[in-house]
């Protein structure tokens, strides 16, 4: 039985509504059900699920419908809306009791005074409000995606013509003023300050410097599209000058995937003007145009951090490659570790949640070994040309194609579960994870990485692997990195202290196994 129920003018935020999906798939008799907004993105999804029925013809973006399959002797539709109003209901309780302001000036009139707003709403009302939100002269990040280009480029002249942050559309990370923006990390404040078009690259820069001791004067990020030729760098460039001119930032670091060569050369031009020393970390970029401008190139994001350190001591910023871990240490934990292995077990399996942290291990592993990804070094790689996935494999589960419908992992650990159902058997060897903590995070994802391992052990039987991972937090965050840590280890995983050192170890063992 298929069926559909359509509430008119009833606005949910999407992740809200995907994690109730989840909960009312759970009943009895439920085959698939989905919980969304009438966007088109989700009728689309809706059409591929084979669940499109007439009730949903003239659905718009502001009604919220539930569409569902389900065996009738088992379960009713009746079932499927009670099980969503307690969902309703479950998080209406859990939340603060604030006032939520339904409008833009609602809120402004709520707290006079504020200088920037955080934007999560479907794509196509994000820009307009933005707009709203500049001539307001507030500076703005949104989280929001699904954003036209050319509204991006208009937005971001307009904020910098006032002199405003217009960071996104899909900006996930910002520390302003010591405060923790959507996907962030609690860390010291600081000499530091940080632009970012990488999400999890910026919250392992930071943490990394906080375990070290340093802090974060201000954490900007850009949005993924910035560096592009069509944008120009525009919030990458203003996010510079505003570091440049501000008192309480001594370093400067900068972080992304290589921008378009006329962006590179713009930023590098800027660079050289600066009085601050400057790290550069374009993940993959050339290191001497890098020197050329006058900063430092990084051989990793743990690598930007120590070096952004060392700078703010007054200290000379060398390049780590190596391991906090004696290489007696290192000798003992890849031979203990290849012993275990059996003569089938050949493949590594990299489960990601965060996209520059995989892309870091693609990057560096690849030099070395044959990786399949849905974010591959070189076209031959990608994941879609490997068969009955027999070969190395290290994917990024946020991109899009895993996240249609369902929350990103780092929100909801289900993407990676299945995975591991799928993609962990008797022919693995090592698996690779990453653990990010941080406000916006899932509330234990070293719990749910733990339960994912203790199943797959189940299902391979005598074939144990090697589990490798890295987590990505800070001892004031709400997940608490020391339980994350200790679960994870107490699961038979390795932690090292960042990714850059945990792929670094993979690497090891697959050249000591063989792999």
């Amino acid at each position: 039985m298929i069926k559909a129920i359509v509430k008119d003018n009833a606005y949910n935020d999407s992740v809200t509504l995907m994690l109730i999906s989840r909960e009312v798939q759970k009943l009895d008799g439920v085959e698939d059900v989905l919980v969304g907004m009438g966007t088109e993105l989700n009728l689309d999804l809706v059409k591929m699920m084979d669940m499109f029925v007439p009730e949903l013809e003239d659905v718009t973006p502001n009604d919220l419908f539930i569409a569902a399959r389900f065996d009738e002797s088992k379960v009713s539709m009746d079932d499927l809306l009670a099980a969503f109003n307690d969902e309703m209901n479950k998080k209406k309780e859990s939340g603060s009791g604030d006032y939520q302001p339904p409008t833009l000036d609602s809120a402004l009139n709520h707290l006079q005074g504020a200088n920037m707003v955080v934007l999560s709403i479907p794509g196509e009302y994000a820009a307009a409000e933005a707009e709203n939100a500049l001539r307001a002269g507030l500076n703005v990040m949104m989280f929001s995606d699904n954003v036209k280009i050319e509204d991006e480029l208009r937005l971001k002249k307009m904020a910098v013509e006032k002199g405003l942050l217009m960071m996104g559309p899909d900006c996930g990370t910002a520390i302003i003023n010591g405060v923790p923006l959507c996907f962030a990390n609690v860390v010291r404040r600081g000499k530091i300050g940080l632009v970012g078009a990488s999400g999890t690259g910026t919250q392992e820069i930071t943490v990394v410097a906080h375990q070290l001791g340093e802090g974060f004067s201000q954490v900007i990020g850009t949005g993924g599209r910035d560096l592009s030729e069509t944008i120009g760098g525009l919030m990458m460039i203003q996010g510079i000058e505003a570091l440049m001119a501000d008192p309480e930032t001594e370093v400067i670091v900068l972080v992304s995937k290589p921008p378009a060569a006329s962006v590179e050369k713009k930023i590098y031009e800027l660079v050289k003007k600066s009085e601050k020393p400057v790290v550069i970390d374009f993940i993959g970029g050339d290191a001497e145009s890098i020197k050329e401008a006058g900063a430092y190139p990084c051989l990793s994001l743990e690598d930007a951090a120590r070096k952004a350190v060392a700078l703010a001591r007054g200290e000379e910023a060398v390049d780590f490659d190596g391991f906090d871990a004696s290489e007696a240490d290192l000798d003992q934990m890849v031979e203990q570790a290849v012993a275990k292995l059996k003569p089938e077990q050949k493949y590594l399996r990299g489960l990601y949640t965060g996209g520059t942290l995989t892309d870091e291990a693609i990057k560096y592993l690849g030099e070395n070994h044959a990786i399949y990804s849905n974010i591959p070094l070189t076209p031959d790689r990608d994941i879609k040309h490997l068969e009955n996935k027999q070969g190395h494999i290290c994917l990024d589960l946020g991109e899009d194609q895993f996240t249609r419908g369902r929350p990103h992992p780092m929100i909801d650990p289900q993407t990676r579960t299945d995975f591991f159902d799928s993609h962990v058997d008797e022919t693995t060897a090592i698996i690779l994870v990453d653990v990010v903590l941080g406000y916006g995070s899932y509330s234990d994802p070293a719990g749910a990485v733990a339960e994912s391992l203790e199943k797959a052990r189940k299902r391979v039987g005598d074939n144990d692997f090697i589990v490798v991972a890295s987590v990505t937090g800070t001892d004031q965050d709400p997940q608490d990195l020391n339980e994350s840590i200790k679960t994870l280890e107490n699961a038979g995983a390795i932690v090292m202290p960042s990714n850059a050192q945990a792929v670094r170890l993979v690497d090891r063992i697959m050249k000591a196994a063989a792999l």
